[in-house]
């Protein structure tokens, strides 16, 4: 024989239960209003005293060739020693960035970078790399997480210059770079 019990109605949560139902619902919404807040940013930055590329720009045409000594970029900031920004390179490295063999005569070389070529391992060069790069994620945190639109706002610049030394002193320089990422 089989027992049938009659259906009871579902319960109702207890009054008790409700306002926490409430803070929960509540504390969902705040989150989900300021989700955007919670994505990921990230920034590239290289220590230097630049602010700006028109700061690097007005920096690095302050050098002046077979003016400017190995001294004034130290007190400029651009020692090698204690800036990680700036590389040094050699004369093989220069060769091969200026393409000695190429089908330029000497005298369609610059001056400065004539002589370098020519004094051989007393010429060396500092590369200044300077990147301020920010990544910001925009939009909804849900959809970003949940891979459905993932957006970022990229805003910068970028500095490139060669200063070209013989000894201690300034031969050439040389400066590019992208004024607006």
């Amino acid at each position: 024989s089989t027992i049938i019990e009659p259906m009871r109605p579902p319960r109702k949560a207890s009054r008790a239960a409700r306002p926490a139902v409430r803070l929960a619902g509540l504390l969902f919404a705040l989150l989900a209003a300021g989700c955007s807040s919670m994505l990921p940013d990230t920034r590239t930055e290289t220590q230097i005293t630049w602010t700006s590329y028109e700061d690097a720009r007005a920096d690095i045409d302050r050098i002046v060739p077979f003016k400017s000594r190995k001294d004034d970029l130290i007190a400029m900031g651009l020692d090698p020693a204690k800036n990680s920004s700036v590389t040094i390179l050699t004369w093989s490295d220069l060769l091969q960035r200026f393409a000695a063999g190429s089908v330029l005569k000497p005298e369609d070389l610059d001056p400065g970078v004539r002589q370098c070529l020519v004094s051989g391992k007393s010429c060396t060069a500092y590369w200044i790399v300077v990147r301020k790069v920010e990544r910001e994620r925009i939009g909804s945190f849900w959809l970003d997480s949940l891979n459905f639109r993932r957006e970022t706002d990229i805003h910068g610049w970028s500095v490139n210059a060669l200063v070209v030394l013989v000894d201690d002193l300034v031969v050439y320089t040389l400066f590019g770079g992208q004024p607006k990422i």
